[in-house]
């Protein structure tokens, strides 16, 4: 007879909530054991005529073990049970009164109901019946031999013992079906939320490819086709529009890759070759071509793919701003490695002449703080603030040895 039950014993009710019902049945078995082993040396000695050595060693085996009950029922069992059954046989040495119940006096009937409702609460259905099995066939197989002859009393032991495992079982076993409806609602809630999740993105993406994705084709469509449309185009003017339309290309090859990640429910990151360092460069053309004086120095250092996007996305955020606060104005991108550090720079002079209007409306101001998540992702570090003058700079240092982290301070930029 073994539990079923794999995992390391713990102590009954020990996954209570409140720290009173895990501590009860520790104190149960504390006062049974303290109460049981002084009643049953009394007993036995006085009441019944046993020695009293003999009544002390019964009276240890049969109390002390209701201790160890509260981790390891089963085994508190073996012990007490052959304790019981021990002690029945050496009563039949000695004569006692008619009246005195036989085989098991009541000290040791109330510890081992208590022993059966902690074997209730721990072992499987299957150990509870063995349990009972050898308790009944024990309590019938004395009441044969009992010097008195044979009474119901004699199965008091047999029928409350039973009892108690019945209660200790359901108790059990509802708390089972409890915890087990817990964790179904727990696991119903994620998935609810992982629906949700989905949904979200799932909509996010449709309207992304809805709205964005259709401007975005329609401006292509325009830009390719204006030389066959509009007769007699300068060739700076076409110049224009392949220009035009070779970014708007490139947005919608971004646009699908983000829709790819939104729709894909196991993506783990983008689904194709990130823009590195080696890209910085068409987004300083592109800039140029928008207006905006650009003086650029390019940085052929071997990085982590990881930095080199984070520093192609700063520039490309950096010069957006630039074009939508500042058109016209002087721009300065620098891009540097020095030892472990990869330093990003892009300082703007104020523009010639203030906009007549925005370029944007209702500018979501999400731009920094993308910059700041980009930085903080690789372990480094961003400057950005206004100049005396009224030009703007931002300033990143990231490092290139990804062991390295955040904390040191900041190389002085360069002036606009």
């Amino acid at each position: 007879m073994t539990s079923l039950e794999n995992e390391p014993p713990r102590a009954l009710l020990a996954g209570a909530s409140r720290r009173w019902v895990r501590l009860l049945p520790w104190g149960l078995a504390l006062v049974l054991s303290v109460a049981l082993l002084p009643t049953t040396i009394q007993v036995l000695t006085a009441d019944y005529g046993l020695d009293a050595g003999i009544a002390s060693a019964l009276a240890v085996t049969q109390a002390a073990p209701l201790l160890l009950a509260v981790v390891h029922p089963l085994r508190a069992w073996y012990v007490v049970f052959a304790a019981d059954v021990a002690g029945a046989l050496a009563l039949l040495t000695v004569d006692f009164a008619e009246r005195l119940l036989w085989p098991f006096p009541p000290m040791e009937v109330v510890g081992y109901v208590g022993l059966c409702l902690a074997l209730g609460l721990r072992e499987p259905r299957r150990t509870l019946l063995a349990v009972w099995l050898a308790t009944a066939g024990a309590n019938v197989g004395l009441v044969f031999v009992a010097p008195h002859g044979p009474g119901s009393k004699g199965l008091l032991l047999t029928i409350l013992g039973g009892v108690a495992l019945v209660l200790g079982g359901a108790l059990r076993e509802r708390y089972e079906a409890q915890r087990r409806l817990a964790e179904q609602e727990t696991i119903s809630e994620a998935e609810r939320d992982r629906r949700t999740l989905l949904e979200e993105r799932a909509r996010i993406a449709r309207e992304l490819h809805d709205v964005v994705a259709h401007h975005m084709s329609v401006v292509t469509v325009q830009a390719d086709s204006a030389a066959y449309r509009l007769d007699r185009l300068p060739p700076d003017v076409q110049e224009e529009f392949t220009s035009i339309g070779a970014t708007a290309r490139e947005s919608l090859g971004e646009m699908r890759r983000l829709l790819g990640v939104l729709r894909n429910e196991e993506a783990r990151g983008e689904l194709a070759p990130q823009p590195g360092l080696s890209r910085i460069g068409q987004l300083v053309e592109a800039t140029v071509r928008a207006g905006v004086p650009v003086e650029f120095a390019p940085c052929d250092a071997e990085v982590p793919e990881a930095v080199g996007l984070s520093a192609y996305r700063i520039v490309q955020e950096a010069l957006a701003n630039v074009v939508r606060h500042a058109p016209g104005a002087a721009t300065q991108v620098a891009v540097s490695a020095d030892g472990d550090q990869l330093t990003v720079l892009v300082v703007n002079a104020p523009p010639p002449e203030p906009p007549a209007a925005p370029l944007e409306v209702g500018d979501t101001g999400h731009g920094l703080v993308g910059m700041r998540e980009r930085v903080r992702l690789v372990g480094g570090d961003l400057d950005t603030g206004p100049l005396p003058d009224g030009g703007f700079r931002v300033a990143a240092r990231l490092p290139i040895d990804e062991r390295d982290g955040p904390g040191r301070p900041l190389l002085h930029p360069l002036p606009p």
